[in-house]
């Protein structure tokens, strides 16, 4: 059985300009660094409550930033 190919078209490195958002890097570099701080979290085994106290900033917005729910923050305050 033969299967379909499908058209190609290779992206950016920067998924977000490839979608073509108006603040695409800013928002890459705003993922970039909620990978970052999500893997020091991670990789000390801190709960969300002990990095919240680390970073000074409350529990809650920790969460936003592991799970990826940038919009909340600027760029200066991430």
């Amino acid at each position: 059985m033969r299967t379909k190919s499908l058209p190609f078209t290779r992206g950016s490195d920067n998924i977000f300009a490839d979608l073509g958002l108006e603040d695409a890097d800013e928002l890459l570099l705003k993922s970039q660094l909620a990978r970052r701080i999500t893997k020091v979290i991670r990789d000390r085994g801190l709960s969300r409550a002990e990095a919240a106290n680390h970073f000074g900033i409350d529990q809650a917005r920790i969460s936003d930033i592991m799970n990826g729910r940038l919009d909340r923050f600027s760029l200066d305050r991430l």
